[in-house]
């Protein structure tokens, strides 16, 4: 078990980082990325991202911290919040495709994407996000090790700077309709309890 715990603060320190810093690229230089073209965006994002992956496994033994030991109740709790990831997720990709996923919309001159806001997205603006979050807390909590835990506290205001930016850039791609949707729909977490819209994306 000690070696899973191990292999878990690794690939929280050595992906989450570089996944969310990924969007910190593509989001505030967007109209720069496409005027570049898609194909050279992705040579140079991709290329930058596993560029800092492979830096941050290099000095994993740095990272991860200190290993603060086995705790049942602890993985239990994790696996409570990676399981509350998965939902989420689940609930996502009702509405992703992998052209979204992958960041055509934001880096294509001819595939500007459209403004999601059924299912899951008509509840809050960012369902990902909270994923995201959700996971990383689990993930830490399983690993119980220093590192993993600094990682996950650091996503939480990286997250939220995050998608203030985004926000920019997509009020800039889509004008009065995006801002509508983000006066009527919240960031995280939803007014009230209400069943999913079921519409068509």
């Amino acid at each position: 078990m000690d070696t899973v715990r191990y292999i878990v603060a690794v690939l929280l320190v050595a992906t989450f980082p570089p996944a969310v810093a990924f969007w910190f690229v593509v989001h505030p230089f967007a109209k720069q990325w496409r005027a570049v073209g898609t194909r050279w965006a992705y040579l140079l994002t991709i290329g930058a991202l596993f560029a800092m992956i492979a830096g941050l496994v290099a000095v994993r033994g740095t990272l991860v911290g200190r290993d603060l030991g086995y705790n049942l109740l602890l993985i239990f709790a994790g696996l409570l919040f990676y399981a509350g990831s998965l939902t989420v997720e689940v609930f996502c990709r009702r509405h992703l495709t992998f052209r979204i996923l992958t960041g055509v919309p934001e880096l294509s001159k001819t595939d500007p994407g459209k403004i999601l806001d059924q299912g899951i997205y008509a509840r809050v603006r960012h369902p990902r996000y909270v994923g995201v979050l959700l996971a990383a807390v689990g993930w830490s909590m399983i690993a119980n090790y220093t590192g993993g835990y600094v990682i996950a506290a650091a996503l939480f205001p990286a997250v939220y700077l995050l998608t203030v930016i985004e926000e920019r850039e997509l009020l800039d791609r889509f004008g009065a309709e995006y801002a509508a949707y983000r006066d009527r729909v919240p960031r995280f977490l939803p007014h009230r309890r209400k069943p999913f819209p079921t519409g068509a994306n």
